[in-house]
C-alpha cells in the first residue's frame, strides 16, 4: 500500500534535517542498547525452590496452549510438546512449559495465577504489514468504509466536516466505490456543497488512490494544465478537469499542501493504535514507516514517538520498524543493521513500491485488464528508470538491511524476484528478501519463491475483500493464482501473514478465519472462492506466528512457546482447532500477554 506517506500524517512535526535524523536514529540505539536483555536473552538459571527465587511473575494453568513447537519426537521427553496445559513467565519470558501439575512447582509468593479453565492459547500473534500510526489516525477519523452507498457516504463526510473546525483537513476515511451500486469512482463535487470551508483529502482502502475536495486541490495548486506524474494518474472529467481522484504517486500533488500533525496528535493516534492492537491479539507487528511522497527525515519522528512510549511505560507491542528505502543510507551512516534494537523496538528493514494496487488498476501486470483493455497497471517511480530500485535494493542489501518490495500484479512481482535473484548471491535465502503482498502470481514463480528464499509477506483478508469483485478484474486465468497461499506453501516459500491494515482490519483472527474459509464477504462463496487455495488453522497460525517472526530475524525470541523466549501469549474465547470454520470470525481475544504482562483482558 502507498503510504501516500502521508500521510504525511505519518511524519513528525517538523522536517528534520539530515543530522538531526542521524542524531534522532543514535538516540534511538543508545536507548535500545541500555534495554538489551542483560542474561544473553536466555532463560533464568534460578530454579524453584533455590536461592531467592520468589516464583514467575505469571502462571498460566488448566488451558489447551498450542505452543507452535513442532509435536514431540516419540520417547524423547525433553522435546517441547505441540500442545501443553500450563506456562510459566519470569521476567519477561517462558520460564517453564508443561502440563499443570508440573508448571504449579513454580508457583512463589509472587506469582499471578490464571485458570484457562480449558480455553485455547496461542503464542503472541505478529501480524507482518501494518501501516501501524496511520491506523491510528485512521481510527480517529471518519469511517467510509463501510458505507453502502453514494448518499452514505456523502452524509458520513457532512456530519465529520460540521465537527471540525474551518480550515481544518479532513483525511483518511478508506472509502470503497464497489461497495456502492454504481461501483463509480466519486468526484469532488460529490462532496464540494457539504465541506465548503473543509479542504479533504480522503483516501480510497487500499491507499492507492485519493478523493480531493475543490478547496483541497486549489491549496494544492492542481489545475486542468496540471501533467500526470510519473508513476501517477490524475482522473480527469470529460471537459479536462480534475475529477477529484489522484492515483498512486499523483497523491503527492496534494498530499504536499497537508499540513503535519502535531505531536500531540501523533501521541493520540499511537496511542488508539496500540489500545486496538491489545484488543485483537497482536503482540508484535511490522509497521510499514512513513511513505514515499515525504523524505525529510519524517520516519524519525515515528521511532522517536515509539522510544518515547517505551520508555514512559506504555508501548504494549513490539515493533519492527520497516522505513522507505530511499532512506537506506541514512540507517548505514547511523550504524543500523537489520533486527538492531531491544526487545520492543528494532529497526533494519526498508521497503520500496514496485507497482500499485488491484482495486484502483494500477497493479503491473503481464497482460491488460480483462475490464480495461487498454491497461496494463502502473510501475511506480521507483521502477523508473529500471536500474533504480535495484540500486536502492543493493546499497541497502550490502549495507546489512533487509530489503522489502511491494508487488501485487504479475510483472511488477516477475520483475522484483528477477532482481532478488541478481541480488541474492550463492546463498539468497539468507538475505531473507521480501515481497510484500504477491497477490496476483504467474504459476512459475511460485518455485522461484522457494528457491531464493523470499519471503511471501501476504494478507489473507484481501482475497475475502477483493474476492468480490477480482475475478471480473483479472479474468478467471489470474484469479485461479491470486492471493495464492496454498501454492506458495507446497512450493516451499516462507510465508509470514499480516493485514495491511488500516486496508483490512487489524484482527489477526479475521485474517485466519480468511485463509481457512476463503468465504467472500459477499456472502456468495460459502465454500470458498479458489477454495483450493485455503489453508489448515494451524497452517494459518504459524503464517501469524513463526512465519511472521522469521521474516523479521526474530524466530529465536518469539513466534512459539517455549522456554526462553519473550513471554507473549494470546488467550482466545474459543478452541480454533476444533470450532467450525465459518464460527472463527466470531473467536473473540479474552487477554493479551506481551513479556508477562496483561495488556489486555476482555471484561
Amino acid at each position: 500500500m502507498n503510504f501516500k506517506s502521508v500521510r504525511n500524517s505519518m511524519a513528525v512535526t517538523s522536517q528534520l534535517h539530515s543530522k538531526a535524523l542521524h542524531a534522532a536514529i543514535l538516540f534511538f540505539i543508545a536507548g535500545a542498547i541500555m534495554l538489551l536483555p542483560t542474561n544473553g536473552g536466555g532463560v533464568s538459571s534460578v530454579q524453584p525452590g533455590r536461592g531467592n527465587f520468589h516464583g514467575p511473575d505469571l502462571v498460566l494453568l488448566h488451558g489447551k496452549i498450542w505452543t507452535g513447537e513442532p509435536a514431540s519426537p516419540q520417547g524423547i521427553k525433553s522435546a517441547p510438546a505441540r500442545f501443553a496445559e500450563a506456562v510459566a513467565i519470569a521476567n519477561g519470558r517462558i520460564l517453564a512449559v508443561g502440563n499443570s501439575a508440573e508448571i504449579e512447582t513454580y508457583i512463589g509468593g509472587n506469582t499471578r495465577v490464571i485458570d484457562l479453565k480449558g480455553r485455547l492459547a496461542v503464542p503472541g500473534l505478529i501480524d507482518s504489514h501494518t501501516h501501524f500510526i496511520y491506523g491510528g489516525f485512521q481510527l480517529l477519523s471518519v469511517n467510509l468504509k463501510d458505507a453502502h452507498s453514494e448518499e452514505e457516504f456523502v452524509h458520513r463526510i457532512a456530519e465529520k466536516a460540521k465537527a471540525l473546525e474551518p480550515g481544518r483537513w479532513l483525511m483518511e476515511g478508506e472509502w470503497d466505490e464497489r461497495a456502492w451500486p454504481s461501483a463509480m469512482l466519486p468526484t469532488r463535487r460529490m462532496i464540494d456543497t457539504v465541506t465548503k470551508n473543509t479542504p479533504v483529502a480522503l483516501s480510497r482502502y487500499d491507499g492507492h488512490a485519493l478523493l480531493a475536495n475543490s478547496l483541497a486541490i486549489k491549496l494544492a495548486g492542481v489545475t486542468r494544465t496540471t501533467p500526470d506524474p510519473v508513476g501517477g494518474v490524475i482522473v480527469r472529467d470529460s471537459a479536462g478537469e480534475p475529477s477529484g481522484v489522484f492515483k498512486d504517486a499523483a497523491q503527492g500533488l496534494i498530499f504536499k499542501a497537508i499540513p503535519r500533525p502535531t505531536e500531540a496528535a501523533m501521541t493520540e493516534a499511537m496511542h488508539a493504535a496500540l489500545n486496538e492492537a491489545a484488543r485483537v491479539g497482536l503482540t508484535s507487528i511490522h509497521s510499514i514507516a512513513v511513505g514515499e511522497d515525504s523524505w525529510n527525515g519524517s520516519f524519525s519522528g515515528e521511532v522517536e514517538l515509539l522510544r518515547k512510549a517505551e520508555l514512559e511505560g506504555w508501548l504494549t507491542c513490539r515493533v519492527y520498524e520497516i522505513v522507505p528505502i530511499t532512506q537506506w543510507e541514512k540507517l548505514r551512516d547511523a550504524g543500523i543493521q537489520h533486527d538492531m534494537g531491544d526487545d520492543f523496538i528494532k529497526l533494519g528493514g526498508v521497503k520500496g513500491f514496485a507497482d500499485g494496487s488491484l482495486g484502483s488498476a494500477t497493479a503491473w501486470m503481464f497482460d491488460p485488464y480483462a475490464d480495461d483493455p487498454a491497461n496494463l497497471g502502473i510501475p511506480l517511480p521507483l521502477m523508473n528508470p529500471p536500474g533504480r530500485m535495484e540500486a536502492l535494493a543493493s546499497g541497502a542489501d550490502q549495507a546489512n538491511l533487509q530489503v522489502c518490495i511491494h508487488a501485487i500484479g504479475d510483472r511488477a512481482i516477475a520483475e522484483i524476484l528477477d532482481m532478488y535473484a541478481r541480488l541474492g548471491g550463492s546463498n539468497p535465502a539468507a538475505h531473507r528478501f521480501r515481497i510484500e503482498h504477491a497477490q496476483h502470481m504467474r504459476p512459475q514463480d511460485f518455485a522461484r519463491f522457494h528457491q531464493l528464499g523470499i519471503i511471501a509477506s501476504m494478507q489473507p483478508y484481501h482475497a475475502i475483500d477483493d474476492g468480490r469483485w477480482a475475478e471480473r478484474r483479472l479474468g478467471p486465468k489470474r484469479a485461479k493464482w491470486s492471493y495464492a497461499w496454498r501454492s506458495m506453501l507446497e512450493a516451499g516459500a516462507p510465508l509470514a501473514f499480516g493485514s495491511d491494515w488500516p486496508v483490512a482490519p487489524l484482527s489477526p483472527i479475521m485474517g485466519i478465519y480468511a485463509a481457512v474459509t476463503r468465504a467472500t464477504l459477499d456472502g456468495k462463496n460459502p465454500g470458498g472462492w479458489f477454495p483450493e487455495q485455503r489453508l489448515t488453522v494451524e497452517e494459518a497460525l504459524r503464517a501469524y506466528t513463526e512465519g511472521s517472526a522469521y521474516a523479521a530475524f526474530q524466530e529465536s525470541e518469539k513466534g512459539s512457546i517455549a522456554p526462553g523466549k519473550l513471554g507473549d501469549v494470546v488467550v482466545l474465547s474459543d478452541d480454533l482447532f476444533t470450532i467450525s470454520a465459518a464460527k472463527i470470525k466470531d473467536a473473540q481475544v479474552v487477554m493479551t500477554i506481551v513479556g508477562g504482562k496483561i495488556v489486555y483482558r476482555a471484561d
